[in-house]
């Protein structure tokens, strides 16, 4: 590993770390230390520097990864043609091209042995839907998806109990219980939470309201985005007139 690479790595994430701890948000961060947002949000993200370290497999993930589980199956059952393996897999979804899979094959064929079985992983953003759904809205399937990944990372369940809580308070209009809700979420160490808890308490009593109180800004952001979208059918050409006229006579 590159000395001055991980001395860098180690500085910035202390850097991001303590400007969130002071409650700066994620852009006034990015500014102040001359770092695209993404960058920011990653080491947002990492617990600590070892978090953000390069994967030591030297591989960096395609577009055939979610289709190996299929593929070595197929493999395995005789179908060895990579150019049959590609039309089947293009047509469940796969955008890559066919050298990539060819690719992504020739370690399988100069193996000489059957292909190892590839267990599907579960995806981030499907990670995230099992955490914030409500458990009445989850299938069987989906419902054992969300205790097997409970049991293999035991420190989310601090976090889906976070989300639990904020949607009842949502549900119920309890914003009373939002300050013990920050102390409860600051408390399971996660610093995107912790950086969302920040953003919340700079702006309390709002969010206190908006979780309290039935009446909501949800109207006027609903016109807000037509107008926006009347403005863009034009490419934000039409003066001033011309949008009024058509956000009066549009439907």
């Amino acid at each position: 590993m590159n000395p001055y690479a991980d001395t860098k790595r180690r500085e910035r994430h202390a850097a991001v770390h303590e400007l969130l701890a002071k409650g700066v948000g994620i852009s006034a961060i990015a500014e102040a230390l001359g770092l695209d947002r993404k960058t920011v949000r990653r080491y947002a993200h990492a617990a600590t520097p070892e978090d953000l370290a390069p994967a030591r497999a030297g591989r960096r993930g395609s577009r055939v990864d979610p289709f190996l589980p299929y593929l070595h199956e197929r493999w395995n059952q005789g179908c060895t043609d990579a150019a049959r393996l590609y039309t089947e897999i293009r047509d469940r979804g796969y955008t890559g091209s066919q050298r990539t899979l060819r690719r992504q094959l020739q370690a399988v064929r100069a193996n000489g042995k059957p292909a190892p079985k590839v267990t599907k992983q579960l995806s981030v953003r499907r990670a995230t839907h099992l955490l914030t759904s409500h458990p009445d809205h989850l299938d069987e399937n989906a419902t054992l998806r969300l205790k097997r990944l409970l049991a293999r990372c035991p420190e989310l369940e601090a976090v889906a109990a976070c989300v639990e809580s904020f949607a009842q308070m949502m549900a119920e209009l309890d914003g009373h219980r939002l300050r013990d809700w920050l102390d409860q979420a600051a408390a399971t160490g996660f610093p995107s939470l912790k950086s969302l808890v920040n953003g919340i308490r700079q702006d309390l009593d709002a969010v206190t309201a908006g979780l309290s109180m039935e009446w909501n800004s949800g109207r006027v952001e609903g016109n807000v985005n037509r107008i926006k979208r009347i403005k863009r059918d034009g490419y934000g050409r039409a003066s001033f007139d011309l949008l009024r006229l058509q956000i009066l006579h549009a439907d």
